[in-house]
């Protein structure tokens, strides 16, 4: 949920660190911090608050050196001060940075404050530092004090490191924590994310949970967590580079919402005919292991969560397979009844959120087989999974989820295609759903133009304090995501309930300062969900209801957005671009910063 960036290299690196740190914002922090060695002695600045603060701190006071550390923070021991910053020192001769939770950081800083050291920090990391120097001065070398260090930590980490009497390297591991080398020509770097280097190269090494390196001008060293020297291959970044930069757009996350009609095409892709699945786009193996799929288990968070649920109603009804969704941090600390032939599904957009995995590795053994859906190539899940199945949605920016969960959807259609096919699914059914996904790029785009509409329709929620989400069926996850993201961005409470659940408490709380935001496509459970609404109607409530073409009619405290005609299994993806497009617009109207919530973070990689 912090940001690394390290770079060892023939040239000044402040302003490298800096604009690593600048694109690692997206993954949200409230503190930044870099520390750079002259060649004499290491020099340090942080700075709580925005990158900004401190880039102006750094320019009335530059630092000069080609070997530097920088780390964005989000506070998990102590608050977000500039005392709590990265990076952290031991004396004036260390400095290191750390991403992660150490989780037995009390009994060792017990032990330190014994032997003499004092601490600056409120932090679990000011300990890490402080182990390595004790172990120099009892006369290790900097890569063994380091090991020994690493050895005693529980938890999980990614730790970057430089002393500056073992000048010219910066070592690093991680475990549980993701952590990358950028291989440059004459210089070479770290980060907790590629997009931090891409202004110095495209040329990575995913490093693995327990690998150790060190990194210094012209060479990469690894070691695997049995301390064995290992290669790990170079693979070159392919993104665009453009998807860094808001380019018309105001906030990346509009325009991210702007680019799922793109982006779906791409998950497409390759994987599909003109009416046919192409079932080796989940790799090798996928076939054979899907033949021998009876149950379904899939586990994510947030976001990706409500895709599952989605899913859940797709491989029942669609592949009469059994499936259960749960909740990664739930699921990783009770017992599991996990029936034969299971296929394991995990579901990530960054393929390193830390429960998501943990759950992974806690059952791996007991299942058929893993398939995550991943928006990283080279992350943790897709390395530890048997299967995988990129969603080539890009990069995403904005803390707050969109063209991410629509392209995990749509790979999760694909994957119910090739599950039904063992269970029923004839090719005419097949080659509906395809030609289905061909038109979603088209249907997705009559969505996004309903943006200056629905601008309109957020001014209703500028001075609300609170919001109540409905759906039925499949659309129900969606409206859980519609309220998850009008509370991420905008900060105004929100709920969602099965529309069905009214009478049940909900409806105790609908009033004229109530929005209730209602999905409603036209599908059989359409005049149930009519009746809803005469419910909330008739007890003062103001509706706003994302309705499929002429079924429900405008009248006072019913406002209604007319939706395209929609497949019935493409409802759930098309119907979530408005309900994102006015949590946008309500943000807006209320301030808030879109991109970076406060309190939130992109790539959650710790408990």
């Amino acid at each position: 949920m912090c940001g690394i960036v390290g770079a060892v290299a023939a040239r000044p690196v402040s302003a490298i660190l800096l604009e690593g740190l600048k694109r690692l914002e997206y993954r949200g922090y409230d503190s930044a911090g870099l520390a750079v060695f002259d060649g004499e002695q290491i020099h340090r600045l942080r700075r709580a608050g925005k990158v900004r603060f401190l880039a102006d701190a750094e320019q009335a006071a530059p630092l000069s050196g080609s070997l530097g550390i920088a780390h964005t923070r989000w506070a998990t021991h102590g608050k977000p001060t500039e005392d709590n910053a990265h990076p952290h020192m031991s004396g004036e001769q260390l400095a290191i940075v750390h991403n992660g939770i150490i989780e037995n950081f009390e009994p060792l800083k017990a032990a330190l404050e014994e032997a003499g050291y004092q601490f600056s920090s409120d932090t679990d990391t000011e300990v890490i530092a402080h182990l390595i120097d004790q172990a120099v001065k009892a006369g290790a070398s900097l890569q063994d004090a380091f090991l020994s260090t690493v050895s005693q930590l529980e938890g999980a980490f990614a730790l970057g490191v430089m002393h500056k009497d073992f000048p010219g390297q910066i070592l690093a591991s991680r475990k549980g924590s993701p952590l990358v080398v950028g291989v440059g020509m004459g210089e070479n770097f770290i980060a907790s994310d590629q997009m931090a280097l891409l202004q110095v190269t495209d040329r990575f090494i995913y490093l693995e949970e327990g690998d150790f390196v060190q990194i210094t001008l012209d060479q990469v060293s690894i070691w695997d967590k049995t301390q064995q020297l290992v290669e790990r291959p170079v693979k070159v970044f392919e993104h665009n580079l453009s998807v860094a930069e808001k380019g018309e757009f105001r906030h990346f996350m509009m325009k991210e919402i702007y680019e799922q009609p793109e982006v779906v095409k791409a998950t497409m892709q390759g994987r599909i005919t003109e009416d046919r699945l192409l079932e080796q786009s989940f790799g090798n193996g996928a076939s054979e292991l899907f033949d021998q799929t009876r149950q379904v288990q899939i586990i994510a968070c947030g976001t990706s969560y409500h895709a599952g649920l989605i899913a859940k109603y797709w491989i029942e009804d669609i592949a009469g397979i059994p499936c259960a969704v749960e909740v990664a941090s739930e699921f990783r600390y009770r017992k599991h009844v996990i029936p034969d032939n299971t296929l394991f599904i995990t579901i990530s957009q960054s393929g390193e959120t830390a429960d998501t995995l943990a759950a992974l590795r806690a059952i791996k053994e007991q299942v058929l087989a893993s398939l995550t859906i991943c928006n990283v190539p080279g992350s943790s899940l897709v390395r530890e999974s048997d299967l995988s199945l990129m969603t080539n949605a890009g990069p995403e920016i904005g803390v707050a989820s969109t063209k991410a969960f629509t392209t995990q959807l749509v790979a999760l259609l694909m994957l119910t295609v090739a599950l039904a096919r063992r269970n029923g699914l004839s090719e005419e059914q097949e080659a509906n759903i395809i030609r289905g996904l061909h038109q979603l790029p088209s249907l997705l785009l009559a969505g996004v133009r309903l943006d200056k509409d629905i601008e309109l329709l957020a001014q209703d929620f500028a001075e609300k304090n609170h919001a109540l989400f409905l759906g039925r069926g499949p659309l129900y996850p969606v409206a859980m995501e519609g309220a998850l993201k009008l509370k991420e961005i905008s900060y105004i409470h929100a709920e969602a309930y099965p529309a069905g659940e009214l009478k049940h408490g909900p409806l105790a709380l609908v009033d004229k300062e109530m929005p209730v935001v209602t999905v409603a496509p036209n599908n059989a459970l359409l005049d149930k969900l009519k009746a809803n609404l005469q419910e909330v109607k008739a007890r003062g409530g103001e509706l706003f209801v994302f309705a499929g073409a002429d079924k429900i009619q405008q009248e006072d405290g019913l406002k209604v957005r007319q939706m395209p005609d929609v497949p019935e299994f493409l409802e759930p993806i098309v119907y979530t671009i408005p309900l994102q497009l006015l949590s946008y617009h309500a943000a807006v109207l209320k301030g808030t910063d879109v991109d970076q919530p406060r309190n939130l973070a992109k790539s959650v990689t710790v408990e």
